[in-house]
């Protein structure tokens, strides 16, 4: 920053524009140089690209103190954006899921961006349809407080989902969103249905298989 500003003699146009506390004035360099002498202080160049340059009578370690200051100041007000993560299991039970969506519905208000996945463990990974639907129904219940950036996508053993913050507000339910949740519980409670009616042993993937292409049409509908 030392070297980023000209001071005094370095300052070799003709004339420059004096700024400060009273208003500005235009005068020609040599005599800004003799007001800077005058007070004690130095001869400022802070817009160089002005025209004419506009300069400072003021002592340059005090300048470059009130530059760093407020840079300073600046930096502290910028909002830190982080990713928080939230981890599900294939079989999540409902109070878990409750908890999360709870934190996961706060890190988006706190204007930061979250990052859901479901981890498979070992056979569990056969059930991933299972997985696309938790994290479907979790951006489905987060529509109001964040957009998806990315949707359920498999890498290794993990289905990830990325939700950035709403810059706006909380806002209203609107229609479509409310008849997107009715269809969405509609098909929950269909595939319900079917697990219940449904050998044990293809009654977890047929449920999950169902449940993935219900909620993908739900969501190829909010895109057009």
């Amino acid at each position: 920053m030392k070297n980023q500003y000209r001071i005094n003699e370095q300052i070799r146009v003709r004339e420059v524009r004096i700024v400060g506390d009273g208003g500005s004035t235009v005068v020609p360099t040599r005599e800004a140089l003799d007001m800077a002498r005058d007070q004690g202080v130095d001869l400022v160049e802070i817009s160089p690209n002005a025209n004419p340059p506009v300069c400072r009578l003021i002592d340059y370690s005090k300048f470059l103190y009130q530059q760093k200051k407020r840079q300073k100041e600046m930096k502290a007000k910028q909002v830190k954006v982080e990713v928080k993560e939230i981890r599900f299991g294939p079989q999540t039970d409902e109070h878990d899921y409750q908890f999360k969506l709870k934190h996961a519905k706060e890190f988006l208000e706190e204007g930061n961006k979250v990052r859901a996945y479901v981890f498979f463990r070992g056979r569990s990974i056969l059930f991933k349809e299972q997985g696309e639907v938790l994290l479907l129904r979790f951006a489905n219940d987060l529509e109001e407080y964040g957009k998806v950036e990315s949707m359920p996508s498999l890498e290794g053993k993990k289905m990830f989902l990325y939700l950035a913050p709403k810059k706006a507000g909380v806002a209203k339910k609107s229609q479509q969103a409310r008849d997107r949740e009715a269809s969405v519980a509609e098909a929950r409670e269909t595939a319900k249905l079917q697990e219940e009616q449904t050998p044990s042993n293809g009654g977890l993937f047929a449920n999950a298989k169902i449940s993935a292409d219900a909620l993908k049409k739900l969501t190829e509908t909010e895109d057009e």
